[in-house]
């Protein structure tokens, strides 16, 4: 109803998906976009590859990196 348009409605469901599922997962929803946003445009996470940047999978390997760095 007041997004313009259907497309803008579907797009706004996606977002505030998105959104909700980092914050359910703990996450920043601003850094969690951030970077998957940069990965899926600087090609650095690849189409087969989709999977890794889902919110619980992304915070796994942060989690796992900061092991790693200790």
């Amino acid at each position: 109803m007041f997004s313009g348009d259907e497309g803008g409605g579907e797009t706004w469901a996606i977002l505030a998906s998105l959104l909700n599922t980092a914050k359910l997962n703990g996450l920043d929803p601003e850094a969690y976009l951030v970077d998957v946003l940069d990965r899926m445009v600087s090609g650095a996470t690849k189409t087969n590859q989709l999977h890794e940047l889902l919110a619980w999978n992304w915070k796994a390997a942060r989690e796992a990196e900061k092991r790693a760095v200790a």
